[in-house]
């Protein structure tokens, strides 16, 4: 009997699967071949998608805007873009009520398309923020649609990041005129977000104490506007520092020497300071500063070339570099060594006096250069304007028969 029992043992086991042949996933396959398959959801929203369609961008402008607005939100969250919570980018929703008030504010499909290629992320914006500035720019600042448009594309980024307006007409009224306040924008955007009562106006006030007028102020910060948003105590720290280069603040170079120094800051002033001595000499480099400040924002790596070419090239003395600063200010490739090489040529060719100096041609402007001495020249040397604009153009063009370039 024991026996019996142990042998049906196994079987009472496999009774279930031989009773019941299907097994569970046999049940699940049977059930999902049976039922009906689930409908595909929405498409996820693509970014890079919605600017062709919606804003009218070519697709590499649209690959580019999407990989700009990525890499923005990204660097301002600190965090990759996919996981930035509302991100207002994963639906059409937000997006199209931003270009609905675009389109509001009389800007045309191509403004817009402008707008977004400048500042993608201005999709991302909340309708319901940026619309009050919007209306405030035309309401309160009386801007036109086109001058909109014109701000737009470089201070929409202020736009969705503060009340704008209320800096705008400050500055406007500062500068004078919006386009001239254009223009200082595209030189430093963050300026629109600059605290006007504790930051612009205690720095207009620095600059003014130390007697320069209202009309150098505009004029320095229309090529130097950030040093209107630097910190005071910055701004400061510059001045003291301007009259320490040796440049006196009765002098008409003052105000670049206080913009220069606080825009590169005081250990880089000094490491220029150090390379310019170096170069040229201690007494020289006094004289060069005190008549063109801004060398000290030109960084060593472009300055030691110059240098190098001046002295070894053209042969000019140290003094008389840093009596002639603006030659360091030139560009090497496209100034300096092209011109040099027309000097030589033509002195070579007996067509141009040999008393000359470099400076004295170095200093024209390019349409006059090209007039009296390549025009005027060019029967006489037979392809020198073409290898001239082709050196000019960074192109590395030969000059015909330049002595220096054979030698």
């Amino acid at each position: 009997m024991l026996r019996l029992r142990n042998r049906l043992r196994p079987l009472l086991h496999a009774a279930p699967s031989l009773l019941f042949p299907t097994s569970h996933r046999a049940c699940l396959l049977l059930s999902t071949s049976t039922s009906t398959p689930p409908s595909p959801g929405p498409a996820p929203f693509s970014l890079e998608g919605y600017l062709v369609s919606a804003c009218g961008l070519a697709p590499d402008q649209a690959r580019k805007a999407s990989k700009q607005a990525f890499d923005e939100a990204s660097r301002l969250s600190r965090k990759p873009f996919q996981d930035i919570s509302h991100s207002r980018l994963n639906t059409a929703s937000n997006p199209d009520a931003v270009l609905a008030l675009l389109s509001g504010a009389g800007l045309s499909r191509a403004h817009i398309a402008a707008v977004v290629a400048a500042d993608p992320l201005i999709l991302r914006s909340s309708a319901k923020t940026i619309a009050p500035r919007l209306l405030a720019l035309r309401d309160r600042l009386g801007l036109s649609s086109p001058q909109i448009y014109q701000f737009l594309l470089v201070g929409s980024r202020a736009l969705r990041s503060c009340d704008v307006c209320p800096r705008l007409e400050f500055f406007i009224s500062f500068f004078g005129s919006l386009e001239h306040l254009l223009l200082a924008i595209k030189w430093c955007a963050r300026l629109l977000t600059a605290d006007l009562d504790t930051t612009v106006k205690p720095n207009i006030l620095l600059l003014r104490r130390c007697g320069l007028s209202v009309r150098d102020i505009v004029q320095v910060c229309s090529t130097h506007p950030m040093l209107l948003g630097f910190n005071p105590q910055r701004v400061q720290e510059s001045l003291l520092c301007a009259e320490a280069l040796g440049v006196p603040r009765t002098s008409r170079t003052f105000k670049y020497a206080v913009a220069v120094a606080a825009c590169t800051g005081k250990q880089k002033v000094a490491a220029r300071l150090e390379f310019l001595k170096s170069a040229l000499g201690c007494s020289e480099v006094a004289i060069a500063v005190s008549r063109m400040p801004s060398i000290l924002g030109v960084s060593e790596d472009q300055l030691l070339p110059k240098i190098q070419f001046l002295l070894d090239e053209v042969g000019m003395q140290p003094r008389c570099i840093a009596e002639k600063p603006a030659l360091l200010g030139y560009s090497l490739e496209k100034r300096l060594v092209p011109r040099h090489c027309v000097m030589k040529l033509l002195q070579a060719k007996g067509l141009l006096n040999t008393d000359l100096t470099f400076y004295s041609l170095a200093k024209i402007r390019e349409q006059a250069f090209r007039m009296n001495f390549i025009d005027r020249y060019k029967d006489s040397v037979p392809g020198l304007a073409d290898a001239y604009a082709t050196a000019t153009a960074g192109a590395g063009g030969v000059l015909p028969g330049s002595p220096v370039l054979m030698s």
